[in-house]
């Protein structure tokens, strides 16, 4: 009754509160506690993408996978840029500091799996240094540490407030099936259903196997039950010492595999050949569909990771997609994650959405890399472009699944490890532009990457200068120093440096330009999730303004880029409302010279970023 009476009391401010209760307050209510890095959308943050080997190197006692033997059992060559360098998991969580200084929120860690070591014809070999020739999809690979080493990286990121992506691997394994009808190590020639189907040996005149398989179309495990002979167009075998190479053991049987020889990149070879003589797993198998969301579900149970990038997403048919997704998100959701973030690779060098959208409306991924976008950027800062080629790609964001709000998740990028790297591009694009002028067109790319729509994906080492001589092995240079003779003679954006040494340096001109734009983006809302609205663009090299609106106030921050190497003066459009303006980048007008329409001053390859007085 005594509390009931003191709660009576406090109802009623109009009255004097007894002696006790003025003696003894209640106390004030807790602060809120501060939102926990679970509670941010994937849009709200900003990816840091890196290969293990080729980052940090914090345990030299694993350099070789544990294996013993020269670089073609080992695969550990420091010099060469095929083999392993000794970057590992360890180096990773050593380093956790420095990432986050740039500004990074996420890390998207290259694969970890266990790979076959080396590969590759005779003469041609190299490793798996890059995570992509699984053996055991249940294990990190030694070379690069232990599954106890990447809970460790996951439980310190998270400590920090940071999320870890893991990139997965569900079309292909590594190269251990062979065909008798080639030689091996040797490519073989895609062979089409139409010419090999599965109801024949060897093509359609052959021995009649499988008579009561259907067709892959029908995919129930009755039927797929009734596909026992895998010789339909090659004859596979397993080479003697690799009959069980491979983790889970489900994955040793053949019959899970097309078996098709290589993709020749169109039609179905697309999801039915080999990927560069990788086995390509039958994903339409529904033994697969449940083991793969099996392997990758407990991923997510055993080490709490927060998204997925996949690769190779294209090559896989869109009906594993639709069972795959919906499983990872329940298991994340069952883990506490309730904004698991999942990415596809859909790899296209077009400024075309509609490549990129359609596996999100057909396969249903939620998210893809922004291929379009990355494709777009390097063609306007590099003055290839007007800038109104990012303008429509923007008015084709509709396109998505989901629309626009859609096109927010998806992961925006400006070169990486496959085609090569965005200061490669704008030196290679711009021949006549000296160190100076590429480094300003440099950072006007990563200014666009950090401003626009979509989520950052920063490539490790570009925030470093580096500028690799093409793709994929070139793209891949060393961030603790390196012994390969190739990257140690680039010549490094910013800085006198080279990738002899270690370059972790959080002076260079780039790396304090991104974490000071990625400061930007955290503090505004409208950065990070607001609407697009572009206000002007240009057919040539010249103006690019887009306004972007706070989704909850309203706000509107005005973003004018110029790609052009000559200063620009012009009016942009804004909202009415919109009349006094504050600097966050550059130089802006303070004041709009009549509702609807501000004056904008940019020099050339540079930008402002102007943010309007809120309304009151």
């Amino acid at each position: 009754m005594v509390g009931a009476t003191v709660l009576a009391l406090l109802l009623q401010p109009a009255l004097t509160l007894p002696a006790f209760a003025q003696q003894s307050p209640a106390p004030a209510p807790a602060p809120a506690p501060a939102p926990s890095y679970r509670d941010r959308l994937p849009q709200d943050e900003i990816i840091y993408f890196l290969l293990p080997d080729r980052f940090e190197n914090g345990d030299t006692s694993n350099d070789r996978g544990g294996l013993k033997g020269d670089r073609l059992v080992t695969g550990y060559d420091p010099t060469a840029k095929g083999f392993y360098h000794g970057g590992d998991l360890k180096g990773i969580t050593k380093r956790l500091d420095y990432i986050q200084a740039l500004g990074a929120t996420a890390i998207w860690v290259g694969p970890i799996f266990k790979n076959k070591p080396v590969q590759g014809a005779p003469g041609d070999e190299s490793a798996g240094y890059h995570g992509y020739w699984i053996t055991d999809f249940t294990q990190v690979d030694p070379h690069l540490g232990t599954n106890a080493d990447f809970k460790a990286l996951v439980d310190a990121a998270h400590s920090r407030g940071m999320k870890v992506y893991m990139d997965i691997i569900v079309n292909h394994t590594a190269d251990v099936i062979k065909y008798r009808e080639c030689v091996p190590d040797q490519n073989c020639a895609y062979r089409a259903k139409a010419d090999y189907p599965f109801q024949r040996r060897g093509g359609l005149n052959g021995a009649a196997i499988n008579p009561a398989f259907a067709s892959d179309s029908v995919q129930t495990p009755e039927n797929f039950a009734k596909l026992t002979d895998p010789s339909f167009a090659y004859t596979p075998y397993l080479p003697k010492g690799e009959e069980q190479a491979k983790t889970p053991d489900w994955l040793n049987d053949m019959t899970l595999y097309h078996n098709r020889g290589d993709s020749v990149w169109t039609g179905e070879s697309v999801t039915y050949g080999d990927f560069s003589g990788l086995d390509d797993i039958a994903t339409e198998h529904p033994r697969v569909v449940a083991g793969m969301i099996d392997i990758f579900g407990g991923w997510i149970d055993r080490f709490g990771v927060d998204g997925f990038r996949i690769d190779t997403a294209k090559h896989v048919n869109p009906e594993f997609w639709q069972a795959f997704v919906p499983a990872m998100l329940a298991r994340a959701t069952a883990k506490g994650i309730p904004h698991f973030h999942i990415f596809g690779e859909v790899a296209t060098g077009d400024v075309d959405p509609a490549l990129l959208a359609r596996h999100t409306r057909v396969d249903k991924l939620p998210a893809v890399l922004d291929f379009a976008f990355a494709r777009a950027v390097v063609d306007i800062v590099a003055g290839q472009a007007g800038t109104s080629e990012i303008a429509r790609l923007f008015d084709d964001d509709a396109l998505y699944d989901g629309g626009a709000d859609a096109a927010q998740t998806l992961p925006t990028f400006l070169g990486n490890h496959d085609a090569g790297r965005f200061a490669t591009f704008v030196r290679q694009l711009s021949p006549k532009a000296d160190r100076a002028e590429q480094l300003a067109r440099v950072k006007l790319g990563h200014a666009m990457l950090l401003t626009l729509r979509g989520v950052p994906t920063v490539y490790s080492g570009d925030e470093q200068g580096f500028v690799g001589d093409g793709g994929d092995q070139d793209a891949r240079e060393d961030m603790f120093p390196s012994a390969v003779a190739i990257y140690n003679d680039n010549q490094l954006l910013g800085t006198s440096k080279t990738t002899a040494d270690s370059n972790f340096d959080r002076d260079h001109p780039l790396f304090a330009f991104i974490a000071k734009l990625a400061r930007l983006r955290s503090s505004q809302p409208a950065l990070r999730e607001g609407r697009t609205l572009v206000r002007a663009a240009s057919e040539k090299p010249g103006l690019l303004a887009v306004s972007r609106f706070d989704p909850v106030s309203g706000q509107e921050l005005l973003i004018a880029f110029n790609s052009s190497t000559a200063p620009i003066n012009a009016n942009v459009e804004v909202a009415n409302g919109s009349l006094n303006f504050t600097a966050l980048y550059g130089q802006c007008a303070p004041r709009a010279f009549a509702p609807g329409s501000v004056g904008v001053s940019v020099p050339a390859l540079d930008f402002i970023v102007c943010a309007a007085e809120k309304s009151k």
